[in-house]
């Protein structure tokens, strides 16, 4: 048995997945498996992947697409580490990820039962140059990282002070995984989000000080979907809000006041300013992140 079962879905990388896949098999925690899941990829990905002669990777394919959440949970059924370890497959880790996260976990008592670490976001060499300059001097991306502990920090989550990227960053004890079922295959987006607050309600989240991973630009997708997913994200977790909303939280203001700003990015101001107008008053920590919006939004007015 590895320690750690490394779960990689992709669809349609080719390009991308080698740099995640190497950097999960020269981990210095050596002792792995890689399982790649093809969520019936119509690129050159079969041919990338089954070229790694390493005993340690495992490629399934998917005969039809599924679905991000299926394919994680494809990979979880088949893995037999004492560790669970996800990672995106246009994403890629420092070396030591692993085995400082679970040193990390294995130092601590039972009750912490899954890790995640820090995380350097890498822009888009292409990107306009003057949205990445208002970008970089407003300092939009989000660095609210590094809170630990367990059931407390489900409000720190749905209120959005704590982004922990888990869909790369997280390592999860394999019986923890098993007893909330894997993910839920009825998210298409937020699904690691959903997955991590199920792991919070069985125990406790530790954090590794140090950016074992980096993020690559990878698009996102449109508005409307990110408002469906919204919408079907806080229905799960409607319990949670209400009690949250109850004690002077707000969280659905905060969640619509972060659609604003993904309408705004897309320039369609009419529904962005409607969503800013319901959602929450943003505070001074999340004005430079509003101007960079709506600066993102005229360059794709200007350039369409």
């Amino acid at each position: 048995m590895p320690t750690v079962s490394v779960i990689i879905p992709t669809y349609n990388r080719a390009d991308d997945i080698p740099r995640a896949i190497d950097s999960a098999l020269d981990q210095t925690l050596s002792d792995v498996e890689v399982i790649v899941v093809d969520d019936a990829s119509t690129d050159d990905t079969a041919s990338v992947v089954t070229a790694y002669d390493d005993p340690r990777v495992n490629y399934l394919v998917h005969e039809t697409n599924q679905g991000g959440s299926a394919a994680r949970n494809t990979g979880i059924e088949v893995a037999t580490g004492d560790y669970i370890a996800l990672l995106d497959s246009d994403d890629e880790w420092a070396e030591t990820k692993l085995e400082r996260q679970v040193e990390t976990l294995e130092r601590r008592s039972d009750e912490w039962v899954a890790a995640y670490c820090g995380t350097m976001i890498l822009d888009d060499a292409d990107a306009n140059p003057l949205v990445e300059r208002v970008k970089s001097v407003l300092g939009t991306h989000d660095s609210r990282e590094g809170a630990e502990g367990g059931e407390e920090l489900i409000k720190e989550i749905l209120m959005e002070n704590l982004h922990t990227s888990a869909g790369s960053t997280l390592v999860v004890e394999s019986e923890v995984v098993e007893r909330i079922g894997g993910f839920d295959e009825s998210f298409d987006r937020y699904q690691d989000t959903e997955f991590l607050i199920r792991v919070l309600k069985e125990g406790k989240l530790a954090y590794v000080d140090e950016p074992l991973l980096r993020r690559y630009p990878s698009g996102g997708p449109s508005a409307d979907a990110v408002r469906r997913a919204n919408a079907h994200f806080l229905k799960t977790f409607a319990e949670e809000v209400v009690e949250l909303e109850t004690r002077g939280y707000d969280v659905t203001g905060t969640h619509q006041y972060a659609l604003a700003a993904q309408y705004l990015r897309e320039g369609r101001f009419d529904a962005g300013l409607a969503y800013l107008r319901a959602g929450s008053t943003p505070g001074p920590a999340q004005l430079p992140g509003l101007v960079y919006s709506v600066v993102r939004g005229v360059q794709n007015r200007v350039s369409a």
